[in-house]
C-alpha cells in the first residue's frame, strides 16, 4: 500500500466524433487505462475521463452527407465508441461529449475571463469563401496546386508530395473540397488568444518537468519563431458553441476540445456527492493532473492549453504525457488512406486482453512509434500469458482440487515468495513512471523462475509417491500462490483475467494483501483462463480490414550497377526546385540489426527527435550493427515509404563510397542534435 493517498484526474485525448476507433487510437486508451487501474489498485483516488470531441466543420458537413442533423450523428458516433471502449475494458469514471452544457458553460466562463483580462484581440482577415455554399472554408477543405512543387490535388496547408506548408491563399487554382466551386477572398473579423503573453510562465512550465524531454525540446522550436496569436473563432455555418456577445461567431473546436476534460469531469462530480469540482481544476489545487495524448497534437496541450487556463486563473496540468503513432506490420496508419484495423474488427475476432498485454509489453515512457507486428503479437501473447502465466496454474490446480480437497497448505520454504515479494516496489515504479514494457519484462522473468520452479518439483511425479503427497501440497500451493502474486502485478493490464483468477482463488487480488498466508485457504475447480491466439484468428482480422489494411507492394526491381569507375557521366540532372525538396535531417541511430535472409541490408530505427523511423540500409558489408547504434548520421526524411520484402523503409540514410567494407555513412559535426535539418 502506498504510503499516502493521492488525488489525481487522468485524461486520454478525445476521439473526434465522426468516425469509429482504430487500433491506432486503442492504444492511447490502453495506456491510459493501465496507468489508471495502477493507481487505483494502489489505493490512490484516481478518476479517469474522457468524452467525445463533437465539434467543427468536418462534422457538420459529414452529418449533412447523412441527411441527419450533427446531433444525431454524435449521438450515434457516441454510442458506438462507448461500445468499443467497453469491449476493451476501458475503465472510465466518466465518459461525456464535448456538446453538452457542461462544456458550453466553462468554454464561455474562460473566454469571459481571458477577455476581461485583456488576451483577446480581434482583427480583420481574409479568408477563401465558397461563394456556392456561403460559408468561409477551413484550410483542409480547400485543395489545389502546390505552390513550391506544382503537385496537383493537395490540401491548403500543407503538400503531401513535398512537404511544404503554405498559407492557403498561396495555394495556385485553388476548389472547395465541399462544393467544387471557385473560392473567392472575403474579410472576416476573427477573435485571437494573445498567447505571445504567456510565454514567459510557458517556458518555466515546458522546462520544469511537466514534459517529456523530447517533447521539452520540441516545443522549444516554437519560442525560437516566435509565439502567435491564435485564431480561436470560425464564422457561421459552424457546428459548436456561438462565442458570447459575438452572433454569427463560433468558438474554434480546439478551444472548447481541451475545455472538455473539464466539462466531462464537472458531469461526473455533479453525478457524485463526494467529488469537488474545484478541488481538482482552482488555481491553488493540490491534486494531481494528467494528460495521456498523442505526439501530433502536443502543441495544442502545451502551448495553447496551460496559458488558457493559467490567463483564465485555473491550474495547469501537473503534466502531459505523449506517445508515438501504432504501424501495422512496419506499414504507417491513416484514415485519409484507409490503414486501420478498426477496433470492432478485432474484438469480432480477438480476446482485447492479448492487444492489452502486447502493447503494455512494448510501451515506454518515450515517444517512439510502436509496431505492431501480427505474427509476433500471436507469439508474444502465447509464449508470455498462455505457455508462462495461465500454463503455471493449469499444471498445478487440478492436484489441489483432486488430492487435497481444494485446500492451499502452509508454505514452509517461503523464500521464492519473498522474492517475488521484494520486486512489488520496482514493478510499482514501472507502472508510475509509463514503463510498461519494463514491468511486463519484469513478471515474464518471474514467470520463468515459477515454472522453472514447477518443472523441477515435478508434482506430477510427487503425487504418485504416497510418501510425498505432502510434498506435492506444497509445490503446488506454492505455485499457486506465486500465479496469484503475477497476475496482482498484471491487474491493471489484464483485468478480465484477475477477475476470472479472482472467481478461481476465491478471493480479491489487491496490491495490499500481496503478502498474505493463504494456508487453508479453499480454491474453487481451475477452468481454462486463456486460449492461445490462432493464425487464422488474424488473418480473418486481416481479410475483413482488406479495404483498410492495404500497402502498395512494391516489387523489387534489381538493376545493374557499374562500379564508380565504369560510370557514364553524369546524366539525368535536376534543377535547384528538385533538390530543394529532399529534407536532409540529423538522425541518431538508435537501433541497428541484421536482417534475416538479406545479404547486404540491416535494419535501422533512427531517432529524429522525437520521431522514430525505420530504415533498410544496404550497409552490412561495412558496419557491424553494434558499431551503428548511438552514432548521429545524415537521412532523407521525406522519402517516400517503401515497401520492401522485410518490412517498410521510411527514408533513406546516406553513404558514400566504392562500395564493399569501404563505405562510409555520412556523420554531422559535433554539436548536431537528432531532427535538426542539414542546410
Amino acid at each position: 500500500m502506498a504510503n499516502s493517498q493521492r488525488k489525481i484526474l487522468v485524461t486520454s485525448a478525445l476521439p473526434y466524433a465522426n468516425g469509429p476507433i482504430h487500433l491506432g487510437h486503442m492504444l492511447e486508451y490502453i495506456q491510459t487505462d493501465i496507468w489508471s487501474r495502477f493507481q487505483k489498485l494502489r489505493g490512490h483516488e484516481c478518476h479517469y475521463i474522457c468524452a467525445d470531441d463533437a465539434h467543427g466543420t468536418p462534422i457538420m458537413l459529414k452529418a449533412q452527407q447523412l441527411g441527419i442533423t450533427p446531433e444525431e450523428m454524435i449521438a450515434q458516433v457516441q454510442k458506438e465508441h462507448e461500445k468499443d471502449f467497453a469491449d476493451f475494458n476501458i475503465q472510465f469514471d466518466n465518459f461525456h461529449s464535448t456538446h453538452s452544457d457542461e462544456n458550453r458553460e466553462l468554454a464561455s466562463q474562460i473566454y469571459i475571463k481571458l477577455r476581461d483580462a485583456g488576451y483577446i484581440k480581434t482583427k480583420t482577415i481574409s479568408q477563401l469563401f465558397d461563394p456556392e455554399k456561403s460559408m468561409f472554408l477551413p484550410d483542409r477543405f480547400v485543395k489545389g496546386t502546390c505552390p513550391r512543387c506544382k503537385s496537383e490535388d493537395q490540401y491548403g496547408d500543407n503538400c503531401d508530395n513535398c512537404g511544404a506548408t503554405y498559407s492557403t491563399t498561396d495555394l495556385i487554382n485553388p476548389k472547395s473540397a465541399v462544393s467544387g466551386a471557385t473560392p473567392v477572398m472575403k474579410d472576416t473579423e476573427h477573435f485571437f488568444f494573445d498567447l505571445p503573453a504567456f510565454e514567459g510562465m510557458l517556458k518555466d512550465w515546458i522546462n520544469s518537468g511537466s514534459l517529456q524531454q523530447e517533447m521539452a525540446n520540441k516545443l522549444g522550436e516554437w519560442f525560437e519563431q516566435g509565439l502567435q496569436q491564435w485564431d480561436i473563432s470560425r464564422d457561421a455555418p459552424y457546428f459548436g458553441f456561438e462565442i458570447p456577445d459575438a452572433p454569427g461567431k463560433f468558438f474554434y473546436v480546439w478551444l472548447d476540445a481541451p475545455i472538455g476534460y473539464m466539462g466531462s469531469f464537472k458531469n461526473l462530480c455533479d453525478k457524485r456527492d463526494d467529488l469537488n469540482f474545484d478541488d481538482y481544476w482552482s488555481k491553488d489545487s493540490t491534486a494531481e493532473v494528467y494528460h495521456f495524448i498523442g505526439k501530433d497534437i502536443v502543441y495544442f496541450h502545451s502551448l495553447f492549453w496551460p496559458a488558457m487556463l493559467d490567463g483564465a486563473g485555473l491550474r495547469k496540468p501537473t503534466s502531459v504525457y505523449a506517445h508515438g503513432y501504432v504501424t501495422v506490420n512496419g506499414a504507417k496508419m491513416s484514415k485519409s488512406k484507409g490503414t486501420f484495423i478498426k477496433a470492432r474488427t478485432y474484438l469480432d475476432n480477438l480476446d482485447p486482453e492479448y492487444l492489452r498485454y502486447y502493447y503494455a509489453a512494448k510501451l515506454s515512457n518515450r515517444i517512439d512509434d510502436l509496431d505492431l507486428n501480427l505474427e509476433d503479437f500471436a507469439q508474444r501473447v502465447n509464449s508470455d500469458l498462455v505457455g508462462k502465466l495461465v500454463n503455471l496454474a493449469s499444471r498445478t490446480a487440478g492436484f489441489i482440487s483432486k488430492r487435497f480437497d481444494g485446500k492451499l497448505a502452509k508454505i514452509a520454504d517461503t523464500s521464492l515468495t519473498e522474492s517475488f515479494l521484494a520486486k512489488q516496489e520496482s514493478i510499482a515504479n514501472f507502472y508510475e513512471t509509463r514503463e510498461f514494457g519494463k514491468a511486463m519484462r519484469e513478471v515474464m522473468t518471474l514467470a520463468d523462475i515459477a515454472n522453472a520452479y514447477v518443472a523441477d518439483s515435478a508434482p506430477w511425479q510427487l503425487i504418485k509417491d504416497d510418501a510425498k503427497q505432502e510434498e506435492a501440497h506444497q509445490v503446488c500451493s506454492n505455485a499457486l500462490n506465486l500465479f496469484r502474486i503475477l497476475v496482482t502485478y498484471l491487474k491493471p493490464v489484464l483485468p478480465k483475467l484477475a477477475q476470472d483468477v479472482e472467481a478461481f482463488l476465491q478471493m480479491e487480488l489487491k496490491w495490499d494483501n500481496l503478502d498474505i498466508d493463504l494456508a487453508g485457504h479453499e480454491i474453487a475447480k481451475f477452468k481454462a483462463l486463456m486460449q492461445r491466439v490462432e493464425m487464422k484468428s488474424i488473418e480473418a482480422i486481416i481479410e475483413a480490414s482488406k479495404e483498410n489494411l492495404q500497402v502498395a507492394a512494391e516489387p523489387e526491381v534489381k538493376k545493374e550497377v557499374k562500379s564508380p569507375l565504369e560510370q557514364d557521366p553524369i546524366s539525368d540532372e535536376i534543377n535547384f526546385d528538385d533538390f530543394a525538396k529532399i529534407d536532409l535531417r540529423i538522425a541518431r541511430i538508435a537501433k541497428a540489426e541484421h536482417v534475416k535472409e538479406a545479404n547486404k541490408l540491416l535494419r535501422l530505427e533512427l531517432d529524429l527527435g522525437g520521431e522514430t523511423k525505420q530504415v533498410f540500409a544496404g550497409i552490412k558489408s561495412a558496419y557491424a550493427p553494434e558499431d551503428l547504434e548511438g552514432k548521429l548520421t545524415v537521412m532523407v526524411a521525406n522519402l517516400a515509404p517503401r515497401q520492401m520484402r522485410f518490412g517498410v523503409s521510411e527514408g533513406m540514410v546516406l553513404a558514400a563510397g566504392p562500395g564493399g567494407k569501404d563505405l562510409w555513412i555520412m556523420e554531422p559535426h559535433e554539436g548536431a542534435q537528432p531532427g535538426m535539418k542539414v542546410k
